[in-house]
């Protein structure tokens, strides 16, 4: 008889095991209090928690959590979550909702095998933070990292939607400055030249940019080295504008004579510089500068990184606007996109029976797992950290 590893029962046909169909589960989700500087959003909105608790899922939501973004106590327990003074107890529950990333202290208080669902803002993330969540078997999602079924990112989509309207708001409001503004108006008066306003990079943040500045009557210029990102930004606008690859030359040009100049550029890494010190020193007297691309780093050489509080400078003459997070500014609004975004796939999580298996029916929120049990799963921050990182294909399936 042949040498076999097998036993003689194990020989013999077995029957086939089958996924048993998965029930509704019900989620138990926690939202602390963003304890962030100068963050003042939160995941969830009274009309989101409604929708939950409505479905049957329990919401614990930390006293003031939301105040910042002007909802009150009183509206979150009317829509039926729960609200307590503890920090410990929220940061307890199976499942934790929060905008920026758990702080150290934090995820000292939550359970093992717990769900974490925030930002994960690679750049700001020490390595301790990877392996703190990676011993307590977190598995935890990235905002950032959630696909749509189109393949685009819609957390950051949105987000920069709010940041590039944003922009062209901040700077109208920075060239009437008393002190140093131009007292111009940004927009297309009879008989008065428009506003000159010159945006670096043709992204959602650019295009959205642009739509604003367009919206308002200014004189718009946009230039990105992807000549396929212009040709959709054209197609958005419905509208032909002035649309350049940078070039020093016809970029200088642009600026020596702009009155606005908004940094909308992305790199892999870090942001590139794109505008000189020198190029700055020939632009107007009183001009305005919004570096949004300040989180990446900044594509402006004189940009340093200010806050909501002091959120300008002057440098050669050119008032300076580089805060990171702009859309916290806009509180609400910004609280209202997350929260929409967000509260779809809470519900499809628990529809499928819990995360386990709510991966592994959709491939976008697959894609946001960065930890799953405690394994690193993606790829970036195992390259970023030097971290031993593993496909989440290969462990759920």
């Amino acid at each position: 008889m042949a040498k076999t590893p097998f036993t003689k029962e194990q020989l013999l046909p077995q029957e086939e095991k089958l996924e048993i169909y998965r029930h509704k589960s019900d989620l138990f989700i926690g939202v602390p209090k963003e304890t962030s500087y100068q963050e003042r959003r939160i995941c969830l909105t009274p009309d989101a928690v409604n929708s939950l608790t409505s479905h049957g899922h329990k919401v614990l939501i930390e006293a003031g959590a939301g105040l910042s973004s002007s909802y009150t106590d009183k509206e979150y327990s009317d829509a039926g979550a729960s609200i307590t003074n503890d920090t410990k107890k929220v940061l307890s529950c199976p499942m934790i909702l929060k905008v920026e990333p758990l702080t150290i202290e934090e995820i000292s208080m939550v359970e093992n095998n717990a769900i974490v669902i925030s930002a994960i803002q690679l750049k700001t993330r020490k390595k301790e933070y990877f392996e703190l969540l990676s011993k307590k078997k977190i598995t935890a999602l990235a905002f950032e990292y959630i696909k749509d079924e189109d393949g685009s990112y819609p957390a950051v989509k949105s987000l920069s939607e709010i940041a590039g309207t944003a922009s062209v708001l901040i700077a109208a409001e920075l060239m009437i400055n008393n002190q140093f503004g131009k007292g111009l108006l940004l927009g297309n008066i009879t008989g008065v030249p428009p506003t000159d306003v010159v945006i670096l990079g043709a992204g959602t943040v650019g295009e959205f940019a642009a739509k604003t500045a367009l919206g308002l009557g200014a004189h718009v210029k946009v230039f990105d080295n992807s000549i396929t990102k212009l040709r959709r930004l054209q197609n958005n606008l419905n509208q032909r504008i002035f649309t350049s690859t940078i070039q020093p030359k016809s970029l200088l040009k642009a600026l020596r004579r702009c009155d606005v100049a908004i940094g909308a550029m992305r790199g892999k890494e870090r942001c590139p510089v794109v505008v000189t010190e020198t190029m700055v020193e020939h632009m107007k007297k009183g001009a305005v500068i919004v570096d949004v691309s300040i989180d990446t780093g900044g594509c402006f050489e004189t940009s340093e990184v200010t806050t909501h509080e002091s959120p300008t400078f002057i440098k050669n003459n050119i008032i300076h606007y580089c805060v990171p997070n702009i859309p916290s500014r806009y509180s609400k609004t910004a609280s209202l996109s997350i929260s929409n975004i967000i509260t779809p796939y809470l519900l499809q999580i628990a529809e499928d029976g819990g995360l386990e298996s709510a991966i592994r029916c959709n491939k976008g929120l697959k894609n946001g797992v960065y930890l799953y049990h405690g394994i690193l799963t993606n790829k970036a921050i195992g390259d970023w950290f030097n971290l031993p990182d593993n496909d989440i294909n290969l462990i759920v399936f």
